[in-house]
């Protein structure tokens, strides 16, 4: 199923329209492109409805939100639930502030997401239990991950990523937990928000947004171990990884 799906992306060269974290954006970018899909990064209010009819997906990340961003995300999410693509979100800092918190409220209110992503805080925050979130770093969560994730999944009807040493992925019945990666990709920034680039291109060819989800964060973590074989240093890391990707994504080594 995850080669058929590898194959979509190289075949159809899925279009993955980004309003995105100013911080990552080029990395968020350049793994879309890695992994075969074309990356647009496109946040002018006026134009985003345009781009999403043109989308086969729609990946947000509130990462560096503002009020014009918040906007262009809703004109956006409303054009994609309108044409029926996938919306995946990365919440990131959900929790840190209640600013942050109440945009995921309005975001969540107003659009119909496929995939939700974060941390074991921010998907904690999100869900409405205990969570302490420190900038965009989970500290600590009250309950039982698992067990808020899919009550939170089937309460939002999305499938919910909560990533971590192991990712939890489920849709509210059944549950995934990927257990591949290394400990290096959390010394880069910019791994959380590229992961929810990846969840993107797999969920833009998939019937099955569960289905997508556990391939997508499966690969990305064969492709973090791959990396960290050749690599000992973060940057050194950073480089490795992404040319990892582009690897098992074309030449299924």
């Amino acid at each position: 199923m995850c080669d058929e799906l590898l194959k979509k992306i190289r075949h159809h060269a899925p279009l993955v329209h980004h309003i995105t974290n100013w911080v990552t954006i080029y990395d968020c970018a350049q793994i879309t492109r890695s992994i075969g899909a074309l990356p647009i990064m496109a946040h002018m209010k006026e134009e985003v409805a345009d781009m999403v009819a043109l989308a086969d997906a729609l990946v947000l990340n509130i990462g560096t939100l503002n009020h014009d961003l918040l906007d262009s995300m809703l004109t956006a999410g409303r054009a994609a639930n309108a044409k029926s693509i996938p919306i995946v979100i990365d919440i990131v800092g959900c929790g840190a502030t209640p600013a942050r918190t109440e945009a995921v409220k309005n975001l969540m209110g107003h659009l119909q997401f496929a995939i939700i992503k974060g941390n074991a805080g921010e998907i904690g925050a999100a869900a409405g239990v205990k969570a302490v979130v420190k900038g965009v770093e989970s500290i600590s969560v009250s309950g039982d991950l698992s067990e808020i994730a899919k009550t939170f999944s089937k309460s939002a009807d999305v499938v919910v990523v909560i990533t971590g040493p192991t990712d939890i992925i489920t849709n509210g019945d059944e549950i995934h937990l990927c257990r591949a990666g290394h400990p290096l990709m959390a010394k880069v920034v910019g791994t959380g928000c590229m992961s929810t680039s990846v969840l993107g291109a797999f969920a833009s060819v998939a019937d099955n947004v569960f289905d997508s989800a556990v391939c997508a964060m499966n690969f990305y973590g064969a492709a973090g171990e791959d990396a960290a074989s050749k690599a000992a240093t973060p940057m050194a890391f950073k480089n490795e990884f992404l040319d990892s990707i582009y690897r098992k994504a074309h030449l299924n080594i």
